[in-house]
């Protein structure tokens, strides 16, 4: 079909890059993310006017977090920009003069695994995000599943614990207050605090305090054999298990892929998490188990995802 962008807006940028049909990236430009509605407007439009420049382009995918249509052209809601029913799409296909799909972010970075990185190979599987909170794709039978309005996959509010801990949704016990970036730093604060003798290196990282636990400390201490920085990513590894147990019985997938920031840290977070998905799913023992493996494309996959959407003409189901 051609050349596409990509468009992912993230917390302090906005990136947009020109992605050919083999999901290699061929150009790219960042702008910074404004404050407010129309300024977030105004910037993918320039980050695609910059993206696009040499290049023939057939269509624009943009990657937004929150609810948005199965239509692909409406946000609903987004937590961190103040969009209530916002026409994505028909604004800045205003703006660039070209075709625009909206698609989730968590969606559109679950399609660049299947389609370009560790999902390559499979028809059926789930992606799973797990960085400051926890979010989540549903590819079954080489289809992106969005669900009848568009909404689906929206794993971090799967009510784990119920009457559990708050979460920003408003809801309590949400899978992704106890597995995500924030759910690790807690854990190990609390550890900290309650037996700091166990807790020497993780301590000596920060400030010497609990309070001044980050989560790049408690991946070094792990990896040093901190007792706390351990525990407290076998705590988090226990959750996510868990979930994932509950999302094969629910899916079948042939394999799990884990993304966000937290798979960086490779088998430190993959090891444990299996270990747990093996120990919680029903009839392991009897059954073949899907694999969990980690997310090739980083910090790519939304926006390589995004673009390859945009050659999607029809939303799917």
């Amino acid at each position: 079909m051609g050349l596409t962008i990509g468009v992912d807006i993230g917390g302090t940028k906005i990136a947009a890059g020109v992605v050919d049909e083999e999901g290699n990236i061929l150009s790219t430009h960042k702008v910074p993310t404004p404050g407010t509605p129309e300024g977030i407007v105004d910037a993918i439009a320039s980050a695609v006017d910059g993206a696009r420049a040499g290049h023939e382009i057939v269509g624009v995918g943009i990657g937004a977090a929150g609810y948005v249509n199965r239509q692909r052209s409406t946000v609903y809601f987004a937590p961190n920009i103040d969009w209530r029913q916002e026409p994505l799409k028909e604004k800045v296909e205003a703006r660039v003069g070209l075709p625009v799909v909206v698609e989730n972010d968590a969606n559109a970075a679950a399609w660049g695994e299947y389609k370009f990185g560790a999902g390559k190979g499979h028809r059926n599987v789930i992606c799973i995000t797990l960085g400051t909170g926890l979010g989540g794709g549903i590819i079954i039978g080489n289809k992106l599943r969005r669900g009848h309005f568009g909404v689906a996959a929206e794993f971090g509010h799967i009510r784990m614990v119920p009457d559990g801990l708050l979460c920003g949704c408003g809801s309590q016990g949400c899978w992704e207050q106890y597995a995500s970036g924030r759910a690790l730093v807690r854990y190990a604060k609390q550890r900290a605090n309650a037996t700091p003798e166990r807790a020497e290196v993780l301590l000596s990282l920060g400030d010497g305090s609990p309070e001044g636990i980050e989560g790049k400390h408690i991946s070094m201490a792990a990896r040093q054999g901190d007792p706390v920085a351990v525990d407290s990513y076998r705590e988090l590894a226990r959750w996510a298990g868990a979930g994932l147990a509950d999302l094969a019985s629910l899916f079948d997938p042939s394999a799990f892929i884990v993304g966000g920031g937290l798979s960086d840290e490779g088998e430190l977070v993959l090891d444990p998490i299996r270990k747990s998905y093996k120990r919680w799913l029903v009839g392991s023992h009897l059954r073949p188990v899907a694999d969990v493996i980690a997310a090739q494309l980083g910090n790519e996959a939304g926006l390589v995802g995004a673009a390859d959407l945009a050659r999607e003409p029809d939303p799917i189901m």
